[in-house]
């Protein structure tokens, strides 16, 4: 999908010959932001394995360069093993189910690979950055756009590291769900930006004097109609409420389940597992409407970017639907995860298109 997303304007031959005769600088920035948007939806997907395999309280400390490392001799194993026990996950959850060293060394290896995946993003982005700046190969308008997305990288290993932390102290034995969801969203929309920047600088390269896309009055409602989706998602995933029912549509036999509102509607929205759930599953058919609309409006410019999003919504229901029928078996809750980030793929090449300037 992405290599078909990276694809999607054809200009006159003439036109672009032109182009890459003057400077093809452009397009060389946009095949470097496509290699970057897949390590970020790469990330996103080890993410969901991460957070499946409650692997994300493994590692006790942020060590931002000796960390790159993993423990190498037995010793260095037994001390991040023995770190991780002085934590609520381990004394209240897995200690009593008797998780040894090797146990460990698996959940160990997944937010390892994980945070390493974190700096190979972060280098694979700054470096080129920095060589095109000094180059002065960066097109004009575009300089303060590329460091925010560089800034957005960087918030994203902070958020990271403020959520496993979220998760280290006090009676919690899992991260906090709402930092889950401002670390899953801030990657999905740096993903989405680069794939913006990406199609701008595609644009520029190929045609030569084309302007930056705009954002549309249809981009934007469907834009934050998926937002909420998506942020039901995150929580859903932080808070394990995939698990609350496993039939579909009903739960616990009925169509609203029954659920704490002691404290509030709003409280149970954002804390409740059941009702979470409820939210996540219907609210989906929403935001179906919503890209459907979308994607119809879009279909007389690009028919391949309309498919991609009824394509990838489509398959997001059925996956969604499977996963909870299935008890959020493993590779189903991932691949819901990795569908989720081709569908803001898919919608950022759409709401491009509509926003596109003659």
């Amino acid at each position: 999908m992405v290599a078909a997303i990276g694809n999607v304007d054809h200009s006159p031959p003439g036109l672009a010959a032109d182009s890459e005769k003057a400077d093809g600088r452009p397009l060389l920035l946009a095949r470097w932001l496509w290699c970057v948007a897949v390590l970020v939806f790469i990330m996103v997907v080890v993410g969901g394995i991460t957070r499946l395999t409650e692997s994300g309280l493994s590692i006790t400390e942020w060590k931002p360069i000796t960390g790159a490392l993993p423990p190498l001799t037995q010793a260095e194993w037994q001390a991040q093993f023995d770190a991780y026990k002085q934590i609520p996950e381990y004394t209240q959850v897995n200690g009593p189910a008797g998780m040894v060293l090797a146990d460990y060394k698996f959940i160990f290896f997944w937010e390892w690979f994980h945070r390493l995946l974190g700096r190979i993003i972060g280098m694979a982005f700054f470096l080129p950055l920095a060589w095109f700046w000094i180059r002065r190969q960066i097109p004009q308008g575009y300089k303060l756009r590329l460091v925010a997305l560089l800034a957005l990288g960087a918030l994203q290993g902070a958020f990271g590291w403020f959520m496993v932390r979220s998760g280290l102290s006090g009676e919690m034995t899992d991260v906090s769900h709402f930092w889950l969801s401002i670390h899953l969203l801030t990657a999905l929309f740096t993903l989405a930006g680069l794939i913006w920047t990406a199609l701008d600088l595609t644009r520029l390269g190929t045609l030569g004097s084309a302007r930056p896309a705009r954002l549309t009055g249809v981009t934007v409602l469907a834009g934050s109609i998926l937002f909420i989706q998506l942020l039901l998602g995150a929580w859903v995933a932080g808070l394990n409420a995939g698990l609350a029912s496993d039939s579909w549509p009903l739960m616990q036999g009925r169509f609203v389940p029954d659920y704490d509102g002691a404290r509030g509607f709003f409280y149970a929205a954002t804390h409740d597992p059941f009702l979470l759930h409820f939210l996540h599953r219907w609210w989906a058919w929403v935001a179906v409407a919503a890209l459907i609309v979308l994607a119809r409006k879009v279909k007389p410019f690009e028919r391949r970017a309309s498919v991609a999003i009824h394509s990838t919504f489509g398959i997001q229901i059925l996956l969604g639907i499977a996963t909870v029928l299935s008890g959020v078996e493993l590779w189903l809750g991932v691949a819901h995860q990795a569908v989720g980030a081709l569908l803001v793929s898919a919608t950022a090449w759409g709401a491009h298109v509509l926003g596109r300037r003659k």
